[in-house]
């Protein structure tokens, strides 16, 4: 039997900053053996372990505000949400000291180049890997920046202090639009086409609550955006645990297996895959931390590339037809077909 938990590492708080008065940042020291392991690119997210009364434990992904080319901690930001048991938890109960378990930086929100000019939206707690992309842009790049971001009043905006000095600090190359309801209403599809017009050929980077991102989507598409040009950032809440241990058995291998050559983390690794197995199961067990957060297939986080080859999906609750013809599946989902398969997670 092979067995490895490697893909679950405890983090301590070494601050909790109160950013608002609904909202606060936690901030993780990295020691130095784990380093690797939560290296991170600006857009993407940590899966934490949050204790429950009700069920021991509840799984839940926070966004990273901070960013791998200025910080040397983890930071993620936590806003309050009504009938949220996690945020609420969080918010009341985060301290210095305090130790969760964590699971290693995932999601594929991230801008291809940092030298391409962004278009950031943001609404409320959504501005938080916005923050990580847009520092990381114009620090360790060279394109323009434009932040429209939405709250319901002036007090609601998180990180305010923060953007204030970024635009002095960058005068020529960021800009940060303030939508506040109490002035100018919700946002609109015709309010945010006009003062979208000039950006069609920016790279879209939006990420809030649903209803607003389909506004933004919709004046996005008005202006003339191409679709490949238009990301999106959402979370669901996960029904599984993805902080379970992982096992292989004798029986897995009674079963048969086919041939998995993967290219994870610039690494071409070559397993044997059980044919009643999910591919990330199998790397898990072996010690590999492959991206993912739910392993239930809520979430597209552990989303790769077959290159040769035939799998089968169990579930799949993310992927549209057009992720399909490019070839992508669930790693948390997915099964050997044929007796060799090529995969590709370095997208």
């Amino acid at each position: 039997m092979a067995q490895a938990d490697s893909h679950v590492h405890t983090l301590e708080v070494v601050e909790v900053i109160k950013e608002t008065d609904a909202a606060i940042s936690l901030v993780f020291e990295i020691p130095d053996a784990l380093v690797h392991r939560f290296r991170y690119h600006p857009g993407q997210f940590l899966t934490l372990e949050v204790p429950s009364e009700r069920t021991g434990s509840v799984a839940r992904c926070y966004s990273l505000s901070s960013s791998p080319y200025l910080d040397d901690d983890a930071i993620v930001t936590v806003k309050r949400m009504p009938g949220g048991y996690a945020s609420n938890w969080l918010c009341d109960n985060a301290s210095v000291g305090m130790r969760l378990r964590v699971l290693a930086p995932s999601g594929v929100f991230v801008p291809k180049s940092l030298d391409a000019d962004l278009l950031l939206l943001a609404a409320g707690s959504g501005s938080t890997p916005i923050m990580s992309i847009a520092k990381s842009a114009l620090i360790a790049g060279t394109g323009t920046v434009l932040l429209v971001y939405a709250n319901d009043d002036a007090d609601a905006v998180i990180f305010g202090a923060e953007l204030e000095e970024m635009a002095v600090e960058f005068p020529d190359r960021f800009t940060v639009v303030h939508w506040l309801v109490d002035e100018r209403g919700l946002p609109t599809v015709p309010a945010l086409r006009e003062l979208l017009i000039p950006y069609p050929r920016y790279d879209a980077f939006v990420c809030g609550p649903a209803s607003f991102m389909a506004t933004c989507t919709a004046a996005l598409r008005a202006i003339g955006m191409p679709e490949s040009h238009i990301h999106h950032e959402k979370f669901q809440s996960l029904t599984g645990d993805p902080f379970a241990d992982i096992e292989l058995s004798g029986t897995d291998a009674e079963s048969g297996a086919a041939t998995a050559t993967i290219t994870l983390d610039g690494r071409t690794l070559e397993l044997p895959w059980p044919r009643y197995r999910t591919l990330l199961e199998v790397l898990l067990a072996n010690g590999y931390d492959a991206p993912f957060s739910c392993r239930a297939g809520e979430c597209s986080a552990c989303a790769c590339t077959v290159r040769a080859g035939e799998v089968r999906m169990l579930r799949n609750e993310t992927l549209v037809d057009a992720d399909l013809a490019l070839g992508l599946t669930l790693a948390c989902q997915t099964v050997p077909v044929s007796d060799h398969v090529r995969v590709d997670f370095d997208q």
